[in-house]
């Protein structure tokens, strides 16, 4: 018997990981523009002036294939999914490796962090619309199928996002395991829908030319330039593909993209278009009338089923942005629950969770029909895709030396697209656009104010601590009663003493036997090397400064960390260890730094955030919490 013949293929196994990921990469990751055909052409035509005739037809497929190719194929699959963080996507990612690549240039690094603030910001605006429009437009089909059920519209899809939102405790693996069969089953469908449509009007397969996307400009003039605000809705869900990038990795989100997901979406919007061709009345509801009557009824159950999958894409990347910031210390600390043991990326933030929760239900009862929503949708979205891009262009200067006239050609061409998108979008502000810029503005206002507010706090720690080398001396030169076991101080400046130390040894008369200053970094990468997670140095009086670091993607557990200080030389007995924090009470003043109603916001977030004991995993029974206040 062959060596060979004793182990599995090695590849073989390589392979089935392969598919098992691009099938949950269908399930989580395509399920936003995977039912994008449900309101996209019906919302193209039923702009105001454009009539659904022959010319309008072929130029908004035109423009709806076009939109695909270059936003979705050539500009994130292609293009932004290169600038990956260590297998890490989604904005905050992008802007610690923009920042990253531009350390010396201090005024960009700033532009940066505002840009991918704000371009966060209006991704969760848009977390909230998607899951509502999907869900709405789905549910709607029974309009068509039984037009007397129509009041039943928005409680069933309310009852339906409740169910959405009680499943993401169970973790995207497992969701992904569920939901990638259902949405296998609704690209073949919505596929062969498009089949079934495109054989009686073949002639409708003449929109892949890019002339019948310019007949349609030249054919509505300024109505024809502001129905790319209805265009849009075709690309939605692509900078989730981009922030869930970290749950199944690039190659299987491109394979999926490539083989699978681009094939049918086309085949049913031509579908779509064929109907349309041959009975203009169909421009209603396009989708839903090109299902044969018999299939209604289980097409709206399947379509109710992939608008939930859809809404997956952009709650999981809500997630994934979330702890990115936290991380990089835009948003206040919260319980972050991980649901897979083999990928990190894979998590549950309840908070989080919870907030969309009734933001989107809210929506849904304000709103009343995908309609009303589509006027409200794209300007989230298309702000989003215009700072992606910029960031991205950054990054192929700065970091991978791109020359000059590269970035420039890409650059004009993904940004005349993403800022005509963006323009077209605006004239909604006044029809329910409003909302998602709103929202996002006010998530800007909680990043901004949070990041800052850390900043006055530790300056003024800064401010009123000891300097720390005189303080040892002193304490070698006059030395108080030790006590057996070590002492880890958290503290955010190596420089000065922790107050929880000088309050120690002002109260209880005592130091440890060994004291260890303990400050804690996050990396502008995912995932830190093993070289630069630990850096200790040594003091006198058996005294140290221990610096433990970690990527914005990990979940910071000291213990854990601690155990790694043995091969340093610095071993630790949990058992012997006493974990000493000082926890600030903070106090909104009027002093320079921020307006005053901005910091009683920050002094609200930092009460309601969760405790470093419980982020840093500390154990409850090693910990001496000492109280400190500070005037901000």
């Amino acid at each position: 018997m062959s060596h060979d013949n004793l182990h599995t293929d090695p590849s073989l196994d390589s392979k089935k990981r392969l598919t098992a990921l691009a099938l949950g990469a269908i399930g989580v990751v395509y399920g936003d523009i995977g039912t994008s055909p449900l309101y996209t052409l019906q919302t193209v035509l039923g702009e105001r002036g454009i009539t659904p005739d022959p010319v309008n037809v072929l130029g908004g497929l035109s423009l709806i294939f076009w939109a695909l190719i270059i936003v979705v194929s050539i500009k994130y699959v292609l293009f932004i999914m290169r600038a990956d963080n260590k297998g890490e996507g989604g904005i905050m990612a992008l802007m610690a490796l923009a920042q990253r690549s531009v350390r010396d240039i201090p005024r960009l690094r700033w532009v940066i962090a505002v840009l991918a603030i704000f371009g966060a910001a209006l991704f969760y605006g848009d977390g909230v619309i998607t899951p509502a429009i999907s869900v709405l437009s789905a549910v709607e089909g029974l309009e068509i199928a039984a037009p007397g059920l129509e009041h039943w519209v928005v409680p069933i899809t309310i009852v339906v996002i409740l169910g959405l939102f009680w499943l993401q405790k169970h973790g995207t693996d497992k969701i992904g395991v569920v939901f990638g069969p259902v949405c296998v089953v609704w690209f073949l469908s919505i596929a062969a829908l498009g089949v079934n449509g495109i054989v009686h009007h073949p002639q409708v397969l003449w929109a892949l030319s890019p002339t019948y996307g310019v007949e349609f400009f030249l054919h509505n003039h300024a109505r024809g330039f502001f129905a790319l605000g209805a265009v849009v809705l075709a690309v939605t869900g692509t900078e989730a593909l981009y922030a869930d990038m970290g749950h199944f990795g690039r190659r299987p989100i491109r394979l999926a993209w490539a083989f699978f997901v681009l094939p049918a979406l086309l085949l049913n919007y031509f579908g779509q278009g064929a109907l349309v061709l041959e009975n203009p009345k169909a421009a209603a509801n396009p989708f839903y009338l090109l299902v044969p009557q018999p299939l209604l009824y289980p097409m709206i159950v399947l379509a109710c089923a992939a608008t939930v999958i859809a809404s997956q894409a952009v709650i999981s990347g809500a997630f994934s942005m979330t702890r990115e910031a936290m991380q990089l210390g835009y948003v206040p600390r919260m319980r972050i629950v991980h649901t897979s043991r083999e990928m990190s990326g894979q998590i549950f933030v309840p908070w989080i969770n919870r907030m969309l929760l009734v933001l989107i239900v809210g929506a849904v009862i304000g709103f009343r029909s995908s309609a009303n929503l589509a006027a409200a949708y794209g300007i989230a979205v298309t702000g989003t895709m215009v700072i992606t891009t910029m960031l991205a262009l950054i990054v192929a200067r700065y970091q991978w030396k791109w020359n000059l006239l590269q970035v420039v050609g890409l650059g004009l061409l993904f940004l005349t697209v993403d800022v005509a998108f963006f323009s077209a979008n605006l004239i909604k502000v006044e029809h329910g656009g409003w909302f998602p810029l709103a929202m996002g503005l006010g998530v800007f206002i909680m990043m901004t104010t949070w990041r800052r507010g850390r900043e006055l706090v530790v300056r003024e720690i800064k401010q009123g601590g000891l300097a720390l080398a005189p303080f040892i001396e002193n304490i070698v030169q006059h030395p108080p009663l030790r006590v057996p076991g070590t002492a880890v101080f958290l503290t955010g400046n190596v420089q000065a003493v922790p107050h929880a130390l000088l309050h120690n040894l002002k109260h209880n008369k005592v130091l440890h036997q060994r004291n260890v200053m303990l400050t804690v970094a996050i990396l502008e990468t995912p995932l830190a090397e093993e070289y630069e997670r630990i850096e200790i140095t040594p003091m006198h009086g058996e005294f140290y400064g221990l610096e433990l670091r970690f990527g914005f993607a990990e979940d910071p557990n000291i213990p854990q960390a601690l155990t790694r200080c043995a091969r340093a030389n610095l071993p630790f007995d949990m058992m012997d260890t006493t974990f000493f924090l000082s926890r600030e009470t903070i106090v909104a003043t009027d002093r320079p730094g921020m307006a005053l109603w901005r910091d009683k916001l920050f002094v609200f977030m930092a009460r309601n955030a969760l405790p470093a004991t419980a982020f840093f995993h500390i154990p409850g029974n090693r910990l001496i919490e000492l109280g400190a206040q500070v005037e901000i």
